[in-house]
């Protein structure tokens, strides 16, 4: 037995008031009736007391009900030591997709319950579980909630010893890998399964062309990976894609499935192209640029300056071409594809994306991301808040940039601001069992495992106690009142 609040143990000094008490006890004299007094001599006066200890019963009532009362206020509770299952080893299973996954793997879970192993949810915590109460449950149903397997396993590495078989089953989504491949001290076995539903079709992007048309690239994932293809509708869409407005505005879904509306963009995106003395690297771009946007269907127009003042101000894109700083309304541009000034040095290199031969170029200023680089991993175009810095020219003498298939697509992906995105909910790409497996190493770990304990209070037959006291001690010091009076 123990007590939360040992601090009244001070109140058992209580039990010394009724001690004191009962032995301070002054006792009254007795009357004796005489005929006479005329012979009775006269005697000093004394008196006397008596330190005997009297109504011992009524004593320890007391005493008992005052100790029991401070044993209460300490407030007492039963612990003991759980007798904790012996299991095995642990078989895991997630939360989210258990029906599917038992149902994957039925014959190896129920051979590895008979044998023992205890089960648990492979999700924080690793709660335990009866299988067959889980079994029972026809309310059970699988979600897409997508946890972090590899996160789980490096905690499962801090929860059990190596000598604890470990059986894991899981479904084998790119989604459910976030972060670096573990490294654990574990006796794992880990099976992977691909889920049923491992298709998916979405609409990633749409924007209006200049002819009036709509283009929308749609996104395929499957196990193998994920494509994208682009699709042009008229007005009223096509056999799988339905067009609507909805106030002048146009949106686009696959009449397939219930997926959310995508809106068309309807912008117009303005280029200006702006140079002073590189006339040829303009007329270049401005050739590849039209190519981009022709291939895209994008609805954009392109304009080139030799004046900085007339370059309009708000342009989605200006690329200045020259070396002279920024002026007119360049300053305002979304976006600044920029010449970088310096003194050119002679390389044989490449480009890369394309591996394109590379003659001249500058020293690169510090970048906070690469977008193309040279055959050394310097950066031949770096990007810096809205600012992109080139460190090369568009010109047959600095590299053959002009003269690639791949430069029309280079500047494509650079202006494109029809970003497609892969939401993870339609992400069906799987990694391979081995490449998901986490690295295996031996050390000397020391499982530090809390013991299961049980606390029962016992405040309730404390109280029981008290008050059955309680009316002892009354029913005594009422019996001695009678006897006194009589």
């Amino acid at each position: 037995m123990q007590f939360l609040s040992p601090i009244w143990f001070f109140a058992l000094a209580a039990i010394s008031i009724p001690v004191i008490i009962h032995l301070w006890n002054v006792r009254p004299g007795k009357t004796l009736k005489v005929g006479s007094i005329s012979l009775i001599t006269e005697a000093s006066k004394s008196t006397r007391r008596s330190f005997r200890l009297l109504d011992i019963l009524l004593l320890v009532l007391r005493c008992l009900l005052l100790g029991l009362l401070a044993l209460l206020l300490a407030s007492p509770f039963w612990q003991k030591h759980a007798s904790a299952k012996i299991e095995k080893g642990w078989l895991l299973i997630p939360r989210e997709n258990f029906k599917e996954t038992y149902k994957k793997f039925k014959p190896a879970i129920d051979s590895l319950t008979k044998a023992g192993y205890g089960f648990h949810y492979f999700n924080n915590g690793f709660a335990g579980a009866d299988l067959n109460n889980i079994l029972a449950d026809t309310a059970l149903k699988d979600t897409a909630a997508k946890s972090n397997y590899w996160g789980l396993i490096k905690a499962l590495d801090r929860r059990l010893s190596g000598a604890t078989p470990v059986y894991i089953f899981t479904p084998n989504g790119i989604g459910h890998f976030k972060g670096d491949r573990p490294q654990v001290d574990l006796n794992l076995h880990w099976q992977t399964y691909t889920v049923a539903d491992s298709l998916s079709r979405w609409i990633a992007s749409a924007w209006l062309t200049n002819s009036g048309t709509i283009r929308v690239t749609v996104g395929n994932s499957s196990p193998a990976g994920t494509i994208y293809a682009g699709q042009v509708l008229q007005s009223g869409g096509n056999r799988d894609i339905a067009v609507t407005m909805q106030n002048g505005q146009p949106f686009v879904s696959l009449k397939e499935k219930s997926q959310m509306q995508v809106a068309v963009d309807t912008a117009m995106q303005r280029m200006a192209i702006y140079t002073d003395k590189h006339t040829v690297d303009a007329n270049y771009l401005k050739a590849a640029l039209l190519a981009a946007i022709n291939f895209s269907g994008q609805k954009a127009v392109v304009n080139q300056y030799s004046s900085a003042a007339k370059i309009p101000a708000g342009q989605n894109w200006v690329f200045w071409l020259s070396e002279q700083a920024l002026s007119g309304g360049a300053k305002s541009g979304e976006n600044i594809f920029r010449y970088q000034a310096g003194k050119p040095a002679d390389v044989n290199s490449w480009i890369d994306p394309g591996h394109i031969t590379l003659a001249k170029r500058l020293e690169p200023l510090s970048q906070t991301e690469t977008i193309w680089k040279d055959g050394f991993g310097k950066p031949v175009l770096g990007f810096d808040g809205r600012t992109y810095n080139f460190y090369s020219r568009f010109n047959p003498l600095w590299n053959d940039v002009v003269w690639s298939d791949e430069f029309p697509a280079m500047i494509l992906k650079l202006i494109s601001n029809k970003t497609v995105s892969q939401p993870a909910a339609y992400d069906k790409r799987i990694v391979d069992n081995a490449q998901l497996q986490p690295i295996i190493k031996k050390e000397n770990k020391v499982i530090t495992s809390p013991k299961a304990t049980a606390q029962t209070s016992l405040s309730r037959y404390f109280w029981l106690l008290l008050v059955g006291l309680f009316i002892a001690e009354r029913v005594v010091s009422h019996a001695k009142k009678q006897t006194n009076n009589g």
